[in-house]
C-alpha cells in the first residue's frame, strides 16, 4: 500500500512509494490550472529528495502555462509572503513538515499567501481527481525565473512588528536549532541582524536531520544542553520548514510549543489589544492572556486553514496553534517561526527579564496528549459516551468533541489520516490532566468495543 496522504491542505508521501514523479506533476498541474496561467512561487525545505520533487512540480506548472518564480530553499512562511509580495496567483512549498527523511510533500498557497481554505482545497482535489488539467500548447508553455534573497521581503515584514534597536541593545546570545531544515538558510542572518550572538545547530539545509524533526521535548535534549553550555539567553528550535517554533529557556528547560503562542500573545496584546484566534486543541493559557487584556477570544477547528479563516472572519490581530505556530496577518496568514522569535526577543528586551521568569509569570497548566484506535464509524458513539459521562462540562461539537470546566478541559477528535482518536486533556496540575485523559480513554475504549 502506497504511503500518500492527500487532503485540502496538500500532499505528503514517501518518496518512491506513493510520492512519485508522475503524481507530483499532476498535483502541480492542478495547482497550475487553478492559477490560470498566472505566476506561482515555488520553494522547498532542503530535503534530499527536494530536487527531484522540484523538477516534477516545475513540469506540471510549465505545462499549464504558469510563470514559475523559483525561490530555492526557503521556509514555508517565506513562500507565503512571496506570493503576496510578488502579487502571484499562488505558491507551492515542497515540504513534509516534521515527517521523517523518506517523506516529502507539496503545500499549496492561494493568492492571499495562505494555505488553501476548504473551498479552494476541494476545487484542487476535484481538478486533480478528474484530471481536468488546463494543459497548454507549445507556444503557451510557462517560464522559470530564479529569485535571489528569497527571505528578504519576509524578514522586512517581521522587522515592522518590533523595535529592532531595543532588541539590539540587549545583545542576546541565542542557540538556534535548524536541524538541517530550510530555516538554516536565513534564520541565523535574521537573528544576527537583531544584534544576537547566534550558535547554530544543524546549520546546513540538506535535510539530514540530526534528530527526529518534530520539535518536541524528547527531541531537543541537544538544544537544552547547548543553551546551558553556552550560557545563552534562549534556545529556538524550528521544524524542517520553519513554520513552527519550540523554545528552551536560559536554564535549559524546554518551555515548549504551547507557550510560543502564549508568549507572543502576552507581548502583542499588552500593546495592541484585539481579537485572538486559536484552534480547539490549544492550551487555555492564551485564552487567559486574552482575558487579562480584555480581548475577544475565539477557537476554530484544528488546522491552519481553519485558524486563518476564523481570523479573517473575526478580524483577529493574532492567531495560531499550540504546536508552536504563530500567525500574524501583518506578515501573512501563515504560521511563522520568525514572527515567534521576533516577539519573544522583543518581549525580553522590553521587560528586561529572563525568559524563565516570563514563562513562569504566565498561567500554568499541564497538557497531556494520547491516542486510541477507533474506526471512523464509531467516533460519534465515542463522543456521545463522553458527553453523557461528563455531563457537568460545557460541550463544543463539530471538530470532534471538546468538554470544558472552569479549570480544565478534554478534547477528542478523529485523525484525518489514521483510524485513531486523539485525546488531549489540560488542567492546572499534571496529575489532574493525566487522570482526565486516562478517564476519557477508558470511556472511548468501552464505547467502541
Amino acid at each position: 500500500m502506497s504511503e500518500r496522504i492527500l487532503s485540502i491542505s496538500g500532499l505528503r508521501g514517501v518518496v518512491g512509494n506513493g510520492l512519485t514523479p508522475d503524481y507530483l506533476t499532476r498535483f502541480a498541474a492542478a495547482v497550475g490550472t487553478i492559477a490560470n496561467q498566472g505566476t506561482v512561487v515555488l520553494s522547498r525545505d532542503g530535503r534530499g529528495s527536494g530536487e527531484m520533487v522540484r523538477h516534477a512540480v516545475i513540469s506540471g506548472l510549465l505545462a499549464t502555462g504558469c510563470r514559475v518564480i523559483d525561490a530555492g530553499i526557503a521556509t514555508t512562511p517565506t513562500c507565503g509572503v512571496l506570493v503576496t509580495h510578488l502579487k502571484a496567483a499562488g505558491g507551492i512549498q515542497i515540504t513534509a513538515s516534521h515527517n521523517p527523511i523518506p517523506w516529502n510533500g507539496l503545500k499549496p498557497f492561494s493568492s492571499e499567501g495562505s494555505v488553501y481554505n476548504q473551498e479552494q482545497g476541494e476545487k484542487l482535489l476535484s481538478v486533480l481527481n478528474n484530471e481536468a488539467f488546463n494543459y497548454v500548447g507549445w507556444d503557451q508553455l510557462g517560464t522559470v525565473e530564479t529569485l535571489d534573497d528569497a527571505a528578504g521581503p519576509h524578514i522586512a515584514r517581521v522587522y515592522e512588528l518590533i523595535d529592532r534597536d531595543q532588541i539590539k541593545q540587549r545583545q542576546f546570545k541565542v542557540v538556534l536549532d535548524c536541524n538541517h531544515g530550510s530555516g538554516a538558510v536565513s534564520t541565523p542572518r535574521f537573528l544576527e541582524s537583531l544584534g544576537c550572538e547566534v550558535i547554530v545547530l544543524g546549520g546546513t539545509a540538506d535535510g539530514n536531520f540530526a534528530h527526529t524533526p518534530e520539535p518536541l521535548k524528547e527531541n531537543l535534549t541537544s538544544l537544552s544542553d547547548a543553551v546551558v553550555r553556552a550560557g545563552a539567553d534562549a534556545g529556538f528550535a524550528q521544524d524542517p520548514d520553519a513554520d513552527r517554533l519550540a523554545i528552551v529557556d536560559e536554564t535549559g528547560r524546554y518551555i515548549g510549543e504551547e507557550l510560543t503562542l502564549a508568549l507572543a500573545a502576552d507581548y502583542v496584546l499588552a500593546r495592541t489589544p484585539g481579537p485572538v484566534v486559536v484552534n480547539g486543541s490549544t492550551s487555555r493559557v492564551t485564552a487567559d492572556i486574552a482575558a487579562k487584556y480584555h480581548c475577544p477570544f475565539f477557537r476554530s477547528y484544528v488546522g491552519e486553514a481553519h485558524v486563518c479563516a476564523k481570523m479573517k472572519q473575526e478580524t483577529a490581530i493574532l492567531g495560531g496553534e499550540g504546536n508552536g505556530g504563530v500567525i500574524d496577518p501583518k506578515v501573512g496568514y501563515v504560521r511563522d517561526s520568525y514572527v515567534s522569535m521576533a516577539y519573544v526577543l522583543a518581549g525580553l528586551a522590553a521587560a528586561g527579564q529572563k525568559l524563565s521568569a516570563w514563562a513562569d509569570s504566565l498561567p500554568q497548566y499541564s497538557i497531556v496528549k494520547n491516542k486510541i484506535t477507533c474506526p471512523r464509524e464509531k467516533v460519534e458513539a465515542a463522543c456521545q459516551a463522553l458527553k453523557a459521562h461528563f455531563d457537568s462540562a460545557t460541550a463544543s461539537e463539530g471538530d470532534g468533541l471538546r468538554l470544558d470546566w472552569d479549570d480544565r478541559w478534554v478534547q477528542v477528535r478523529a485523525s484525518n489520516t489514521e483510524p485513531i482518536i486523539r485525546v488531549i486533556a489540560e488542567a492546572p496540575e499534571n496529575e489532574t490532566a493525566e487522570a482526565l485523559c486516562e478517564s476519557a480513554m477508558q470511556i472511548v475504549a468501552e464505547a467502541v468495543k
